[in-house]
């Protein structure tokens, strides 16, 4: 089997590994002319931490740990308190046993996939027209001119996939706004920043966030809820503008903001990454179309509100070659991908069912309801602590013994060539 997959991020690279065990010949092109190293903190949850078992990845990922020792709240005055803890047998902190950047697990999934027979990665390059997907075959010219025949097509190229643009009828995708925005930038590390995420609730809807990373740098986050329609139009004005417009708007936003605030916003200019981004997720009515196929943030963006965008990226990839490796030679993928959906889709959409409070509740706008949050949030920290709280709402597992419900599928053809 043929298979173009468009996007080397976490869908993509781990789709690619695993085809290539299972005998396909992949092609992954990717717009950016090198792998990028930037990147939030990412989760790896559930069964997401089996398909990286599978991949022989599990101490690769723990060697990139961020080594964030738990999740901590930040008072008006500066000072820590609610902390939840990292610890080991348990889940029940904020901060998962496996957190890492996403561009170090790009890069992990990378170098584990570009090495297999079969498999090779094409940068600076993207698809510039899908030119015919019949029963035959998907046709497809590229940004470098060249003209290409696959037996499937994958657009792993993220929320705003232009490949799922060409394929799918606009009405087949769905976009749910969350009224947020986020801004991720990294700025230099000071001799007293630790290794918590700080979260700060700034009022006026606002939140800051410090991470560390094990690169010696710290993770900046921005957070807002516009609280009005004009604001939300300023906003949703900015998410199309570029990276200038963007700054300028988030400093007359954050200036008054407390905490750390003009530290970062004197630090964000000079930031080699800077992403904006409103929270939104993705839904499809069906996803795929005849030798054309979405995976990953494509067909179904959980949002960051989750925590759970890279664990279905990576549990998505592993079932779609399970699946497509059933196929006899030469056999049209669609009862591959109807049945990848099939087993797949519930748990998706039990995933993206983000209570109606979430996430209003996070950004208290007065100061009344940041004590609200901040004294509850302050009662579960201490909760959190006693063992048989934990026990009762199941924190008491490991995150390798936890499946957040969903237990991956068996694939044995599969799993006997890994």
């Amino acid at each position: 089997m043929r298979v173009l997959i468009s996007g080397a991020g976490v869908a993509g690279p781990t789709l690619a590994y695993f085809l290539s065990k299972a005998g396909a010949r992949v092609t992954v092109i990717e717009k950016a002319p090198k792998l990028l190293p930037h990147g939030q903190n990412v989760d790896i949850t559930g069964s997401a931490i089996t398909v990286i078992k599978k991949m022989g990845l599990l101490e690769q990922v723990k060697q990139y740990h961020t080594r964030e020792k738990g999740t901590q709240l930040i008072d008006p005055k500066g000072q820590p308190f609610a902390p939840f803890p990292v610890k080991e047998d348990t889940i029940a902190s904020f901060t998962s046993e496996f957190e890492i950047l996403r561009g170090d697990m790009a890069k992990l999934l990378w170098e584990a996939s570009r090495v297999q027979p079969n498999v090779e990665y094409v940068f600076d390059t993207t698809i510039k027209e899908v030119l015919s997907n019949d029963n035959a075959s998907v046709k497809v010219e590229l940004s470098n001119g060249s003209i290409q025949e696959y037996d499937l097509l994958v657009a792993a190229d993220g929320q705003w996939s232009k490949v799922r643009k060409q394929c799918f009828q606009s009405n087949d995708v769905s976009v749910v706004d969350k009224g947020m925005y986020v801004v991720y930038f990294t700025v230099p590390r000071l001799e007293e920043d630790n290794d918590w995420w700080n979260v700060y609730f700034g009022l006026q809807s606002r939140i800051i966030t410090l991470r560390p990373d094990p690169h010696g740098t710290i993770r900046a986050m921005f957070t807002i809820m516009p609280r009005s329609e004009a604001q939300k139009s300023v906003w949703q004005n900015a998410s199309r503008a570029g990276r200038q417009k963007q700054e300028e708007l988030v400093r007359e936003e954050f200036v008054n903001a407390g905490w750390q605030a003009k530290r970062l916003l004197n630090a964000m200019s000079k930031a080699p990454d800077f992403y904006f981004q409103a929270i939104q997720q993705i839904k499809m009515a069906k996803w795929s179309n005849n030798r054309v196929i979405c995976l990953g943030d494509t067909a179904y963006a959980p949002t960051p509100l989750t925590g759970m965008g890279t664990s279905l990226a990576l549990i998505g990839g592993y079932m779609l070659a399970g699946e497509l490796a059933k196929l006899q030679s030469g056999e049209h993928p669609r009862s591959a991908l109807e049945t990848y959906e099939k087993a797949l889709r519930p748990f998706v959409e039990q995933t993206q069912q983000v209570p109606g409070i979430v996430p209003g509740v996070a950004h208290p706008d007065t100061a009344w309801k940041r004590w609200l949050l901040q004294t509850a949030l302050s009662t579960l920290s201490k909760a959190a602590n006693q063992p048989w709280i934990v026990k009762l709402v199941g924190g008491d597992k490991t995150a390798e013994q936890n499946t957040e419900g969903f237990e991956l599928p068996l694939y044995e053809d599969l799993d006997k060539m890994l």
